[in-house]
């Protein structure tokens, strides 16, 4: 990207990997259709922060799921978002799914999952005809270990019901396609349509602080380490 246009550091966020993994997942996997209702967990990092600006872009209704005010106030006052959760005030599956509800009363056209747990369960009571369910990340399973995950609902009957699709998204995926990506995105950015924050930590000795606080959601947007 032209460092005129932007620092060479959203060359890892707002124009790297993280955009990567947004882009495509949003309009190819997830067939993004305008005035889709889209809800993103894990909205205000490097990727759903992402995920939510695109999804605005395209006309959708867009409802963000963070865990402090700090961020929910960001997706809202600065990314546009049309409703924001608290994950950490509606931990249960009736708590998030009657928050769901009242977010999003029309249902859900497209889910983009960072996060897995009781979000993605409560997502599932509320997808529409043929709803596109996107699987980036699965944050709040990593500490438990993915391969003996937290028991959840068995939902498999909704996706029967509604015809929706589940797919798994990886940033690997698009890596020939990146000169197409900026080619729409590298504009969007250089006219504001884009915004973006960075965390940076300085030094190396802090990559074992900075790898922790993403896991704790202490950073909003792209964790960066500058050495």
């Amino acid at each position: 990207m032209d460092p005129e246009v932007a620092p060479i550091s959203t060359a890892l966020g707002i124009l790297g990997m993280p955009a990567r993994v947004a882009y495509f997942g949003l309009l190819e996997a997830g067939k993004l259709k305008k005035e889709d209702t889209v809800v993103v967990s894990g909205a205000a990092g490097a990727v759903g922060s992402t995920v939510v600006q695109i999804a605005k872009i395209k006309a959708c209704k867009v409802i963000g799921i963070a865990g402090t005010q700090e961020k929910l106030d960001y997706l809202t006052n600065e990314l546009g978002a049309d409703a924001v959760i608290n994950y950490k005030e509606n931990k249960s599956l009736e708590e998030m799914t009657a928050a769901l509800k009242i977010a999003a009363p029309n249902g859900i056209d497209v889910y983009y999952d960072n996060v897995g747990g009781v979000i993605t369960d409560a997502v599932f009571n509320l997808i529409n005809y043929k709803a596109r369910i996107l699987i980036c990340g699965q944050i709040s399973q990593y500490n438990h270990g993915l391969e003996t995950p937290e028991m959840g609902p068995r939902f498999l009957h909704k996706m029967l019901y509604t015809r929706a699709t589940i797919q798994g998204i990886l940033s690997r995926d698009y890596n020939d396609r990146m000169e197409e990506m900026l080619a729409e995105m590298g504009p969007w950015l250089k006219e504001g349509k884009l915004k973006y924050k960075e965390t940076i930590e300085e030094g190396f000795n802090n990559l074992p602080k900075a790898l922790a606080g993403m896991f704790e959601g202490v950073n909003t947007r792209k964790m960066i380490v500058r050495v």
